[in-house]
């Protein structure tokens, strides 16, 4: 077990209280283990840090996307706070290295296992949050979860246009858009497709992507732009 010191290094924190980062990392097999522990596990840790991550995650989305829907931003967040996103960036500061195990967790693989990762990354967020505030435990979460957020956000972006689409075409009539594949063209492995997006026989746009479903959504967002700008000009 490497000391606390490299992991705060590995973490950017500086602990006033180190105590609190070890009950983060305890796992409630090392308590079950060791009978005559007086520590705790990080159980309840996890729960407030789950909280917090949540508070954060959800005032950046508030504050920096005003146009954003409360749906919108409740699957955004989901998206970035789920548990195998938790365990990538737990796994990219080497938390697996520095939990405290019971033995039969420790055979079974625990160090590696997701759901002990984002179990203590979660608690580690609120160990920072008791030893050093919220402002600390923000600037970790927003540090650490910035390309989890941009992934999400380049998702967000591309996966709402077919549903943009619909729901204005189905504002206007009782049709759906339908997507009809025009070609494909390239190698296995380079393949661009072309898609085109109907509502009956009238053609609305015209997308290209490295999957069907990449063209799709650019099919849509095409069929979409005129409307934006009517709409923009308040015609709509």
């Amino acid at each position: 077990m490497t000391g606390l010191d490299t992991l705060q290094r590995e973490l950017g924190v500086v602990f006033r209280n180190t105590s609190l980062l070890g009950q983060a990392l305890r796992h409630m097999s090392y308590i079950n283990e060791n009978p005559g522990f007086a520590g705790a596990s990080n159980e309840r840790m996890e729960f407030l840090g789950d909280a917090v991550l949540g508070l954060v995650i959800a005032e950046k989305l508030y504050q920096d996307f005003p146009d954003m829907t409360e749906g919108q931003m409740t699957g955004f967040r989901a998206a970035v706070v789920r548990g195998d996103a938790l365990a990538r960036i737990a796994r990219a500061v080497n938390l697996g290295d520095y939990l405290y195990l019971g033995k039969g967790e420790e055979a079974s693989g625990g160090r590696k296992k997701a759901s002990n990762l984002a179990s203590a990354l979660e608690a580690v967020i609120a160990a920072i949050f008791l030893d050093r505030g919220l402002e600390s435990a923000r600037s970790f979460i927003l540090r650490l979860f910035g390309k989890e957020m941009e992934k999400a956000m380049s998702r967000e972006a591309v996966a709402g246009y077919k549903s943009k689409l619909q729901e204005f075409v189905q504002s206007k009539s009782q049709q759906m858009p339908t997507y009809h594949l025009i070609e494909a063209v390239g190698p296995d492995h380079a393949r661009e497709f072309t898609v085109e997006v109907r509502v009956g026989d009238k053609a609305l746009g015209r997308g290209k992507g490295k999957s069907k479903k990449m063209a799709e959504e650019e099919a849509a967002r095409s069929a979409l732009e005129p409307f934006d700008r009517l709409r923009a000009s308040g015609k709509v």
